[in-house]
């Protein structure tokens, strides 16, 4: 029965539109230009640093040429600050006295490279963790205070409750930095590491900085439920991607991080769904330039090639390791994932070749630093060579060539038993059918060797969850024989868009396909019922609402309206709406959406994040196209509009199935079709005159002064007729114009357009 496979292998809605971001650009260095006013701008972000922390406001800052005025800069960072150097780290708020925002971003960090001679560290770890979880985007910029270059700086998104929402689709939930608010350093005591040290929320105030209003309770029940009830971690932690986490500081030799001495550098977000999600963040330290693991400092760069892979698996002081680790199922999982990143970035040397593109990207800028820390020779050597230098600053010391340790890492860590035990493989991925329907059931096979047990992930919407099931090779799962190594599982698709992974393990390791799970899947898609084309269409829109009507919070926004021409309802979860070709997925229709037989759904366009149902664009009322797009990426339906009059709307006529054409507002309700002839004022004197209206072949047009331009839009929005009087008349001939409704704007010297409608009858 199964046909094809729909073997998808993309993260669906994770991250396509913010790896798109120009500012976070991998192959372009940014620009960024602080002016202040006063010429003591360095002495004033100190005393800042030192006192207050607050933003010392900056007369402008230029983003690669886009000007900004009125800005919050501040200086940053712990360790890498230094009241005595010139190249200190920055934030910089766009939006801390006005609203403004350059490429959807508000907030930018950037790190002066201190204690990194390869300048890489940052970048370059970050580039390896996207690809497993949600991280911060980061590159590099040329950073000038007052027209003077400061250097070059590493550019990594803030996480923030924007972050959080673009990935995790909330940000009113616990947010938490686990970093200790008045900064880690050798006589810190008090770690982030989720230890739980009792009920009373004042023990963790010195470890965790919370970011959101409330939530110390909820930090506080994780830190019971991985001491005292790990077997019901999952429901409040989002286990994979702590596995991920765990995972990827230990390959990177990242300690300034959950595994190193101060177990700290990582937040805290809870979705919806009451689970944390770790993030990763501050790299400056990877690829071994930190020593402290917390329980000895790794001395040498031998001592780092051969650190550990479960490091702290028996140590209380990393709870978070201990008893997930301590977890057989979790264990051989986070040895897949381990496995994973090694031969998908060392083994085959991606890592070494991105080094290399990103230090001839960034090799001219580096020399034009006069403010660096070390030498340009140190920057050209230290991705392959241990070097041993730094001026003076927080960079000096040994520091490990990047690819001499990976190299040694790699063929360490790949010879140790853990990795060279025979893992599961996993082929041949079937469906019992080629496109589903939602609510039916589907027969999910593979064919699985080298295993004792299987699971399959699945969840239903983007961000719920996976449920883990067994998947079965006893003949009695649709998997053919008993024991033929075909594993089955039936599921009940209950969403247009099923993602899902498949996993195996034997008593040493575990195997997931695809391999990036849970942060990658594969992809099931269904359609919503058997409709006909024509069933489900758009039946009206309305660009420019000025007093139409108003949504839920009294805002009068575009709206869209759908219309069910069929005779069974159609559910929209799959449906999508869009006014982009090139993103035609733009935006999902909710999951629980549907329209009854001869019934209207109406969607707000208003790019707005509010209660009801709101797309994530605004109509143009100059004119675009509007598209209605299945499961399956067709469109079903589309309309292409020119400009558009305040309060009028354009629907089809018959209702639901007839032409568009401008009417009446009707908002869900049946089209009549109708357009009151209704007076737009010219002034506030109403000194326009149109006569005769209606006409039949020629109207005469007169204001109080010249009129400049004349323009008459059909029913459409289409231009049909353009004049340019320079005189206070002009008659306009219609005689070549079909009958029908008309737009007739005007324009003075001291006025806008301002419009009015006719109408055209029959000389018949």
């Amino acid at each position: 029965m199964n046909t094809r496979i729909l073997f998808i292998l993309i993260v669906f809605f994770q991250a396509i539109l913010v790896s798109a971001q120009n500012f976070y650009d991998l192959t372009q260095v940014q620009t960024i230009e602080i002016n202040f006013e006063q010429n003591n701008w360095d002495q004033l972000l100190d005393n800042a640093y030192s006192s207050s922390g607050d933003y010392i406001l900056a007369k402008s800052v230029s983003i690669n040429g886009i000007a900004f005025d009125s800005v919050g800069v501040k200086y940053k960072g712990n360790s890498t600050y230094n009241p005595n150097q010139t190249k200190n780290p920055f934030h910089i708020e766009l939006d801390t006295y006005k609203d403004q925002e350059y490429d959807g971003y508000t907030d930018i960090k950037l790190s002066n490279v201190a204690k990194d001679p390869s300048f890489l560290r940052e970048v370059l770890s970050y580039q390896i963790i996207r690809q497993y979880m949600d991280a911060p985007l980061s590159n590099y910029a040329n950073v000038y205070v007052n027209g003077d270059l400061i250097g070059l700086y590493s550019n990594s998104e803030s996480i923030s409750k924007k972050f959080v929402n673009s990935r995790f689709y909330s940000k009113k939930n616990t947010f938490v930095k686990c970093n200790p608010p008045a900064g880690a350093g050798p006589n810190t005591n008090d770690f982030p590491n989720l230890a739980y040290l009792g009920d009373d929320s004042t023990s963790y105030y010195l470890a965790y900085e919370l970011k959101s209003d409330n939530g110390w309770n909820e930090l506080i029940h994780l830190c019971d439920t991985l001491k005292n009830h790990t077997d019901e971690v999952e429901n409040i932690l989002d286990v994979d991607r702590a596995l991920w986490m765990l995972a990827l500081n230990n390959v990177l030799v990242n300690l300034d991080s959950y595994i190193g001495g101060f177990k700290q550098n990582y937040y805290l977000y809870r979705d919806d769904n009451g689970r944390f999600i770790p993030v990763i963040w501050d790299l400056n330290e990877s690829f071994g330039r930190f020593s402290m693991t917390g329980s000895g400092n790794l001395n040498g760069t031998v001592a780092k090639q051969q650190m550990d892979h479960l490091l702290h698996v028996s140590d209380a002081n990393f709870p978070l390791v201990q008893n997930l680790l301590s977890t057989p199922l979790y264990k051989r999982m986070y040895l897949a994932h381990y496995k994973t990143i090694l031969l998908e970035n060392f083994d085959n040397d991606f890592y070494l070749n991105s080094g290399q593109t990103l230090q001839d990207l960034i090799s001219n800028d580096v020399q034009s630093d006069n403010n660096k820390f070390f030498t340009y020779d140190n920057f050209l050597d230290n991705l392959t060579t241990d070097i041993n230098a730094g001026g003076g600053g927080p960079g000096g010391g040994a520091t490990v060539g990047i690819a001499n340790l990976m190299d040694g890492r790699n063929d360490y860590l790949l010879g140790l038993a853990d990795f060279s035990n025979t893992e599961p493989i996993i082929t041949d991925i079937s469906f019992s059918k080629e496109t589903p329907i939602i609510n039916e059931t589907l027969g999910i096979t593979a064919r699985i060797i080298n295993e004792e047990q299987a699971f399959l992930g699945y969840k239903i919407n983007q961000d719920a969850p996976f449920r883990r099931v067994a998947m079965f090779d006893d003949g009695m799962h649709n998997d053919g024989a008993a024991n033929d190594n075909i594993y089955g599982v039936d599921i009940v698709i209950e969403s247009a868009f099923t993602q899902f992974y498949i996993y195996a393990d034997n008593s040493n390791i575990g195997k997931f396909s695809p391999q990036r799970a849970e942060y990658e899947y594969h992809l099931i898609t269904a359609n919503s019922t058997n409709t006909e084309i024509g069933d489900l269409v758009i039946n009206e829109l309305l660009a420019s609402n000025d007093v139409t009507i108003f949504d839920q919070d009294e805002e009068y926004d575009d709206w869209i309206e759908l219309y069910n021409n069929g005779s069974l309802d159609i559910n929209l979860n799959g449906y999508f709406l869009s006014d982009d070709v090139e993103d035609l997925m733009k935006w999902p229709f909710p999951e629980e959406a549907s329209i009854s037989a001869g019934s209207y759904f109406m969607v707000w366009a208003d790019n707005d994040d509010q209660e009801g149902v709101h797309a994530n664009f605004k109509l143009s009322s100059s004119g675009e196209s509007l598209f209605l797009v299945n499961v399956m990426g067709m469109i079903v339906d589309e309309v292409t509009f020119a400009n558009q009059e305040t309060d009028i709307s354009f629907g089809r006529f018959p209702n639901g199935t007839g032409n568009f054409q401008i009417m009446n507002p009707t908002f869900s309700a049946q089209n009549d079709g109708a357009l009151t002839s209704i007076f737009v004022p010219f002034y506030e004197e109403n000194d326009l005159s149109i006569f005769p209206n209606p006409i039949l072949d020629r109207f005469e047009i007169s204001a109080s002064e010249n009129l400049t331009s004349v323009s008459i839009y059909n029913g459409l929005g289409v231009k049909v007729l353009e004049l340019f009087p320079e005189a206070n008349s002009a008659m306009l001939n219609m005689s070549h114009l079909s009958n029908g409704i008309y737009i007739v704007k005007a324009a003075t010297k001291s006025a806008p357009f301002k419009s009015r409608l006719i109408s055209k009858l029959s000389t018949n």
